[in-house]
């Protein structure tokens, strides 16, 4: 037993970074997550579930731009910083080509934004609260978050985010008081993103002495093409998530995109309890990529993902009734059947960050996202024929999860990576 006790405790020594980058990872999104959690009783009641689910929507339609903008930098760029974190000069060009790079994607993204808001009915007669989360992209484009992943310090990212959402606490209970009030709390959530990215790079500035300068286009080719495979698997997760909503929002109203937003809270915490694993180990993986570690990873994460369903199967209904009362509780079943995402999600993304991007088939990456989404409009079209409903949406969506594992294995097995 003490030798038992004292290999585990070497262990946890001889990886204290990953442990504390795992730590502060699952944190920040812990805090984004319960922040979300903590005052939706309040905001569902208050603005409504039509209005709430309004708002969803515009987050929804952010987000396609968010992606856009990030471009799949976050991988090349943690691999970067990760293997030089003592080489002051290329971690200074890393940051100035994603951040430049950032800026021109930001700028083309303004001008899209401006003519979709102008040629689309609900954008243009909402134009205030669309804007108001279209400004999200700052944070986007200026918060280094995957610098401070790769040189293992999320705990400034954790710092930073905690203090500004408790900081909008006290906005929130001031200022949201009735439906109309929606577009002041996405200018609250705006304001509080946007001032953390501003603060971490200030610090990477001040404290971390990365020099940052604008650099022209053509020296950004290169960068561009390095995230090209990692945009269009992101951008494919992203158009496949957030389509979801623009589907239920087009065509079964605000409301049902309420009770998606809500099942997504019930799954969204222990999903990000767990996918932080992946990206915590990612670091120090990529330095000794072994097989046998990559096969308990998989096999460990398999089991977790089927316990949190349980979870969420004998929990959901109270947790829903909880946060959104009686009138929520649509949600409950599209929980359930959420669920088994967080599984997709685990395996998938230990496939891709153990395997294909050690092995640099970033393109495999690319081809799995394509291939999710394609299996998601496939199951989803013919069913919402066969039944118009909610939920068809929602099966499809999960059953694209698991074309994304069988492609994966498909890929694996194939090029006998594993």
């Amino acid at each position: 037993m003490k030798r038992t006790v004292e290999k585990i405790k070497n262990k946890v020594i001889s990886n204290a970074l990953v442990v504390e980058n795992y730590f502060f990872m699952t944190a920040i999104q812990l805090i984004n997550s319960l922040f979300g959690i903590a005052i939706y009783p309040y905001l569902i009641r208050v603005l409504g579930a039509d209005s709430y689910g309004l708002y969803a929507f515009a987050l929804s339609v952010t987000s396609y731009f968010t992606s856009f903008i990030s471009f799949g930098f976050n991988f090349p760029g943690v691999k970067a910083i990760a293997q030089n974190k003592n080489n002051p000069e290329i971690k200074r060009v890393t940051v100035s080509a994603i951040l430049t790079a950032k800026i021109y994607l930001g700028l083309l993204s303004i001008l899209i934004f401006l003519i979709l808001t102008y040629y689309v009915p609900l954008m243009h007669s909402n134009k205030r609260l669309f804007a108001l989360g279209f400004i999200q992209i700052i944070a986007e484009i200026i918060f280094p978050v995957w610098y401070f992943q790769g040189i293992q310090r999320m705990k400034i990212v954790t710092y930073i985010q905690l203090g500004f959402r408790i900081l909008s606490l006290p906005f929130i209970v001031i200022f949201i008081h009735r439906p109309g009030d929606v577009w002041i709390y996405m200018l609250i959530g705006s304001c509080t993103v946007i001032s953390g990215a501003i603060t971490a790079i200030i610090y990477l500035i001040k404290i971390e002495k990365i020099g940052i300068n604008l650099l022209p286009f053509k020296s950004l080719i290169v960068y561009y093409k390095d995230a090209l495979p990692f945009f269009w698997s992101s951008s494919a997760g992203t158009i496949k998530e957030e389509t979801v909503t623009m589907i239920i929002g087009s065509l079964f109203g605000m409301r049902d995109v309420a009770y998606y937003d809500l099942a997504k809270k019930i799954i969204i915490l222990p999903r990000m309890l767990t996918m932080s694993i992946n990206n915590a180990i990612f670091p120090k993986f990529i330095e000794n990529v072994q097989k046998s570690t990559v096969k308990k990873i998989v096999r460990y994460e398999t089991i977790i993902g089927f316990a949190i369903s349980a979870f969420i199967i004998f929990t959901g209904y109270w947790l829903v009734l909880f946060l959104g009362g009686i009138e929520m509780l649509p949600a409950y079943p599209m929980s359930i059947i959420l669920s088994f995402t967080i599984l997709v999600w685990l395996v998938v993304g230990s496939y891709i960050s153990f395997i294909f991007v050690p092995a640099n088939k970033y393109y495999f990456v690319t081809r799995n996202q394509l291939v999710a989404l394609l299996s998601f409009l496939l199951f989803c079209i013919p069913g919402l024929f066969i039944y118009h409903h909610i939920w068809t949406i929602i099966i499809a969506l999960t059953l694209s999860g698991f074309s994304e594992i069988l492609y994966c294995r498909y890929l694996i097995h194939k090029h006998k990576m594993l």
